[in-house]
This record gives C-alpha cells, sequence and structure tokens, in this order.
C-alpha cells in the first residue's frame, strides 16, 4: 500500500519539465522578436537610399521646370515686342511713302512754277519743303533698317529661345523616364523584402495563435495583454512587452538617429457595444486608452517617448468580418507597425 503511494506521487511531478519548456518558448520569442528588428533596420537603410535619389531627381526636374516657365515668359515677351515693331515698321513705311510723294508733288509743282511766272521764292520755298521732306525719308530710312535688325536679332534670340524649349523638354521627359523606373524599382524591391520576410515569420510564428504577422504589422490578441473590458496591462502582458521593450531599445541603438522611424501602436475592439457603465463609455475610448497603456508600459522600460505613437480605431477596422467568439477575438487587437514618422 505505501509502496503504491509512493509511486503514485512520483508520476504527478512535471513541474520541471514544465518550467524547461517555458524557459525554451520564451527563448525562441526573443529570438524572433529580435530577428524581425533586425530585418526591419536593414530595410529601412536600404529605403533610405533610394529615397534620397529619387529627392535628386525630383529637385532636377523642379530646376528644369523653373527653366521652362522662364524661357515661355521670355518667348511671350519677344513675340509682344516683335508684333510691337512689325506695326512700327509698317507705320513708318506708311509715312515714308507719303513724305515721298509729298517730295514728288512739290517738285512737280516748283518746275510747274518756274515755267508759268518764273517765280523764284516760290521755287525755292518748294525745293526746301521737298529737300525737308527728303531728308525725312532719309531718317525714315535709317529708322527702318534699325527695327529691321532688331527684328532679325529678336527672331535669332526666340528661335535660340525654342530650341532650349525643346532641349528642356527632352530632358525633362528623360528624367520621368528614369524617375518611373526608379519608382517601380523600389515597389518591386520593398515587395520582394516583405514578401521574403514575413513569409518568414508566418513560418516561424505559425505556431502562436495569439501573436501573428498580419501584411506589414505585428498583432497581438487584447486577451494577451489585457483583462476584458479593461486597459490596465495585465502580469502575463507585461512579460511579453517586457520583451518587446529590450528589443526596442536594441533598435534605438542600432538605427542611425537621422532615419524618422518611430513604433505605432494601435488599438483596436470588436464591434460589441460596452455597456456605458465601466470605465469607458464606447469602443472609441477603450481602443484608444489600451494603445496609450501599451505606449506608456514601453516609455516605463526606457525606449524614447519620440520613438512612438499611439491610436485607437474602436470596431471600424476589422480584420475578421465574421461574427462568431473567434472572429471577434481576433478583432480585438493590439497592432505594432515600425514605419516612418
Amino acid at each position: 500500500m505505501a509502496l503504491s503511494r509512493g509511486r503514485r506521487y512520483e508520476a504527478v511531478n512535471y513541474w520541471p519539465g514544465f518550467v524547461d519548456a517555458l524557459s525554451t518558448m520564451l527563448l525562441v520569442i526573443i529570438f524572433l522578436l529580435s530577428v524581425f528588428m533586425l530585418a526591419q533596420f536593414f530595410l529601412s537603410r536600404e529605403v533610405t537610399g533610394k529615397d534620397e535619389a529619387l529627392a535628386r531627381l525630383n529637385q532636377q526636374i523642379e530646376e528644369l521646370t523653373n527653366l521652362l516657365a522662364l524661357e515661355r515668359t521670355q518667348k511671350s515677351s519677344d513675340e509682344t515686342k516683335i508684333a510691337t515693331l512689325t506695326a512700327t515698321l509698317d507705320s513708318a513705311e506708311r509715312e515714308q511713302k507719303r513724305l515721298k510723294d509729298a517730295a514728288a508733288e512739290g517738285v512737280a509743282a516748283a518746275d510747274a512754277g518756274a515755267r508759268a511766272a518764273a517765280a523764284t521764292s516760290a521755287l525755292d520755298e518748294q525745293k526746301e519743303i521737298s529737300a525737308r521732306a527728303l531728308a525725312e525719308v532719309d531718317v525714315l530710312n535709317q529708322q527702318i533698317a534699325a527695327l529691321r535688325k532688331q527684328l532679325a536679332a529678336i527672331e535669332d534670340a526666340l528661335s535660340a529661345s525654342e530650341a532650349a524649349n525643346k532641349e528642356s523638354q527632352s530632358r525633362i521627359a528623360d528624367l520621368g523616364a528614369r524617375l518611373n523606373v526608379a519608382l517601380a524599382q523600389k515597389v518591386q524591391e520593398l515587395n520582394r523584402y516583405r514578401s521574403d520576410f514575413f513569409g518568414r515569420l508566418r513560418q516561424i510564428l505559425g505556431s502562436r495563435p495569439d501573436i501573428r504577422v498580419v501584411g506589414d504589422r505585428f498583432v497581438f490578441e487584447s486577451s494577451v495583454l489585457f483583462d476584458v473590458g479593461k486597459a490596465d496591462i495585465s502580469g502575463a502582458g507585461k512579460q511579453s512587452l517586457d520583451t518587446l521593450a529590450s528589443a526596442v531599445l536594441d533598435l534605438e541603438r542600432e538605427i542611425p538617429p537621422d532615419i524618422p522611424w518611430i513604433l505605432r501602436v494601435d488599438g483596436h475592439t470588436d464591434n460589441r457595444p460596452l455597456t456605458g457603465a465601466g470605465q469607458y463609455k464606447s469602443n472609441w475610448e477603450l481602443s484608444a486608452a489600451r494603445a496609450v497603456a501599451v505606449v506608456q508600459y514601453l516609455i516605463s522600460k526606457g525606449v524614447e517617448p519620440d520613438r512612438l505613437a499611439a491610436a485607437g480605431f474602436g470596431e471600424f477596422q476589422p480584420i475578421d468580418q465574421g461574427t462568431d467568439e473567434d472572429s471577434l477575438a481576433r478583432n480585438r487587437r493590439i497592432e505594432l507597425k515600425l514605419t516612418e514618422r
């Protein structure tokens, strides 16, 4: 009888193995979070280089656009000046013709007067008028010649401006094509890196139903961090956030300070309304309070406040449209996203 009791006591002593299993699981979680943060760091550094190249291309396009606008303004001014000079030239030619006709009439009148009455004084007067008319004609001819030179110079400048305009348009088109190629390459690289990285994480975290990867976000079901209807982090939740805080602190030390990154914490609830009798009157308040609670806890663990952001979405961003309890549990969640500020 005593032997039987001793064997039953030895059969239920599972605690040492259970503690070892929990320790192993915690180490695996820490390793996975470290892998994720390192991958995000290298991805951010790769994207930063592409952004700088795109910024330089955009600056060149802006400079060429300003030059093109200036050339178009100069072209419009030159065309207006050409129109004015052309009108002046036409007026001068008409005046020249009038003066020539007047001079011819004066000479004819003087000859007729001399033959008719030999009026010397009248003839001299007519000759003086004719001389003045001819002098005016000469002045007008000189002005017309000068105007024609100006018109030719303006036409040459206009032709040069049009040629420069065509060259600028060609350069802009070339830069636009290069920019499109760069953007397409950036999108392809981001998609490839994101697909490879999160594909591996899904394989590693496939056995954890309460922590999963959705797109570019870590998703914690609310039950991991909070009790029902509460925004106070539970003891088990603090242990999970301690691991997260440690990884974020490592990330702060590794990422260069000139990269404007933040860890955004988003709170979500299911679509069941609150009773209003508790501390929070709506799902908006509850989701925002939970996001703020996570941010404040990370700050208490040493994470810089300017690297964190909190947002509450209530029940309006579900990831599961079902109405069963499992679907509602998936919608009650905290999402963590490493993004740019």
